[in-house]
């Protein structure tokens, strides 16, 4: 079995410490969210707001665009997100805060 390229290597750990700082960033993102979701179930406004999701892909997509990342994918992950969090605000407004789906 050959060793692997040295190059490959550096490249690998880089990926993996971007991947461990997106887990970080999506867990604040989420604690964030969370407490809208506890305010929004107390002043019993509704889970979603279509309004400021479409703000945010637009927004989303020309921080990608403007970063170099596909727009298509950058709102693709972010309704992924979204969704999530609409879930999340649903169980707290119904009073289970489970994470099981």
């Amino acid at each position: 079995m050959s060793e692997t390229h040295p190059d490959l290597l550096r490249l690998r750990q880089s990926i993996d410490n971007i991947d461990a700082a997106l887990i970080h960033l999506l867990a604040e993102r989420f604690k964030a969210t969370q407490s809208v979701g506890e305010l929004k179930a107390r002043i019993r406004m509704p889970p979603a707001d279509p309004a400021r999701e479409e703000r945010q892909i637009a927004r989303l997509r020309d921080l990608a665009d403007e970063a170099g990342l596909d727009p298509v994918f950058a709102e693709k992950f972010l309704n992924f997100v979204i969704a999530e969090v609409i879930h999340h605000h649903e169980r707290i407004a119904s009073g289970t805060r489970g994470t099981e789906s």
